[in-house]
């Protein structure tokens, strides 16, 4: 699609990130199984997007930031869970940026504050903590309440949804996915799929409308972490068409959205979001000492163990090259230290 027209963006990310190969935990699979239904096993490494505010949020919040900044915001309110990557990634982000930060967390203030929500706290952020029931009954109104007290002390707030997720954010990852084309290019990779967590959507909405744009033209399977596949399948729907509404004729899109197959790997959920069985982390010691790479147990790590579960049952059997893209979240893995301690 030549004429498309990307919006303008803050450059807050390190990018282009990096395309791994995991060349032992293919061999490692292809020993245990039958060979042929292993491919070459790849890793895009955005958990390198940045350091203390890497991961795929980085690059959704570059547009969303944008906007904030462009609308003369100088507060920024957001929300998610308690360990927010999304949260974390814009108390930084922000910082870096000088805006004032709002973060609207779901459940009690804990005794102690660990990993994200440390980071939340030492980067100066303002943190919210509202009872799970009050959080989903009443999110948007607790939102729409915490803009008016800051409008009414003089300043103006930018909200951004649970994980970067709208129409502005779709666009890190239409762009991710021109990189992943020239990825493909300079390694030589011919027949592939994309495999990723999905915890609110907006990134598996990006990778989805840019396969097909930039002629990438793989399957992109998102794992849900929560939810199920019908949920997330009209979520990512929802965003595609958020994002073509608001930005087809001035970014010249020529796509129709109702032709894009929105592929959801469902059954990995487990005991809950934010909650991960003993295989989950086995499957993150299993990448973390051949490979070198840490995930984490509520995103990357259940999509992570879903991918390998499926190529043992023979679903990538006819695909040479299966891109697992990492969405970061490695701080995540300091609320779980003694989930750990069965491994050790």
């Amino acid at each position: 699609m030549s004429n498309l027209q990307y919006p303008s963006k803050l450059t807050l990310a390190r990018l282009e990130t990096p395309l791994q190969p995991l060349t032992r935990v293919t061999s490692t699979l292809r020993n245990e199984c039958d060979s042929d239904q292993v491919p070459n096993i790849w890793i895009k490494r955005d958990d390198l997007t940045g350091c203390a505010e890497s991961g795929n949020k980085i690059r959704k919040l570059e547009y969303t930031l944008a906007r904030a900044l462009d609308n003369n915001c100088d507060t920024v309110i957001t929300c998610g869970g308690i360990q927010s990557n999304h949260c974390r990634a814009t108390a930084l982000l922000c910082a870096r940026l000088g805006l004032r930060c709002i973060l609207v967390l779901r459940g009690n203030e804990p005794e102690e504050y660990l990993a994200n929500t440390l980071l939340d706290k030492i980067v100066g952020a303002t943190v919210v903590f509202v009872p799970l029931a009050e959080y989903v009954a009443d999110l948007d109104r607790i939102l729409e309440l915490q803009a008016k007290n800051v409008a009414a002390s003089g300043g103006k707030a930018w909200l951004i949804p649970t994980g970067a997720s709208d129409a502005h954010g779709v666009w890190g990852y239409v762009e991710c996915a021109r990189e992943l084309k020239s990825d493909f290019y300079s390694l030589n990779i011919q027949s592939g799929a994309i495999v990723l967590a999905t915890g609110s959507g907006g990134t598996q909405a990006g990778l989805t409308a840019g396969s097909q744009i930039h002629d990438l033209n793989v399957p992109v399977y998102g794992v849900n972490v929560c939810d199920d596949a019908a949920w997330f399948v009209r979520k990512v729907t929802q965003d595609l068409n958020d994002w073509h509404a608001e930005y087809a004729d001035v970014c010249n899109i020529d796509l129709d959205i109702s032709a894009l197959d929105i592929q959801v790997i469902d059954g990995y959920v487990g005991p809950g979001y934010a909650k991960a069985t003993d295989d989950i982390f086995s499957g993150i010691q299993l990448l973390a000492s051949q490979e070198g790479v840490i995930l984490d147990p509520v995103y990357t790590g259940k999509a992570w163990y879903a991918m390998l579960d499926q190529i043992r049952r023979g679903r990538f059997r006819h695909v040479d090259d299966l891109v697992f893209v990492h969405t970061g979240g490695i701080y995540g893995n300091f609320a779980f230290s003694e989930n750990y301690n069965h491994l050790f």
